[in-house]
């Protein structure tokens, strides 16, 4: 566990939500984005969050890799 903590430090080198890579949502990334969505969207339980996200990644051609986890907060706030 707190070796995948510490492997987040290399998104510090770029401003927040800016950081892109190929591996950009991996499962910490994806919990913080998930808290994200739900302190924006209280009115949405966390399964229809997740479902959001899911959807996203369908209409993204099945990845989210290469968005800015910005973007995919807006996107997904959009589709809620």
């Amino acid at each position: 566990e707190n070796s995948l903590q510490k492997t987040s430090t290399c998104s510090s080198v770029n401003p927040p939500g800016v950081f892109v890579s190929p591996y950009a949502l991996n499962l910490s990334s994806f919990t913080k984005l998930i808290k994200r969505l739900q302190e924006r969207h209280p009115e949405f339980s966390k399964q229809e969050i997740v479902e959001a996200v899911q959807e996203l990644r369908k209409i993204n051609k099945g990845v989210l890799s290469g968005l800015a986890i910005s973007s995919i907060e807006e996107k997904t706030s959009a589709l809620l």
